[in-house]
């Protein structure tokens, strides 16, 4: 008999307890919040669902569809239009830098005279002037 009440009360003492672990993961809440998010962006930015999920390989698909889907709902319901997103390629992030000297009509190689150069936007020249003493 004792050891009925023994086993029932350990039982209800850890029915209240919370165990470290036990419980659903929070990381798995996040990731699937993050997608809906994702989805939801993709809704407003005009994109079609294909399209956004090729661009978010590593979302949840389903989690996507529906952050998607109750954006939609919600731009109908209010009316609310969509705003054009724009996916900047690698070349818009390059720019093209000329030599500053005017072009002549005739093509003259001198020593001087510099190619076309591509240089990345942002990017930071990596030659340093020379500090020499004598």
């Amino acid at each position: 008999m004792t050891l009925r009440l023994l086993i029932t009360a350990v039982a209800l003492l850890l029915a209240g307890c919370e165990i470290p672990g036990m419980g659903p993961d929070p990381r798995i809440a996040q990731r699937e919040a993050e997608a809906k998010a994702i989805g939801g962006a993709c809704r407003h930015g005009l994109r079609s669902i294909e399209d956004c999920y090729s661009l978010n390989d590593g979302a949840s698909k389903a989690d996507m569809f529906t952050g998607w889907k109750e954006m939609d709902q919600y731009m109908r319901e209010n009316k609310i239009e969509g705003v054009r997103a724009t996916v900047a390629t690698a070349a818009a992030e390059e720019e093209i830098v000329e030599d500053p000297k005017p072009k002549t009509e005739a093509k003259e190689k001198s020593p001087e005279s510099k190619p076309r150069s591509v240089v990345k936007a942002g990017a930071k020249s990596t030659d340093k002037p020379s500090t020499t003493t004598h």
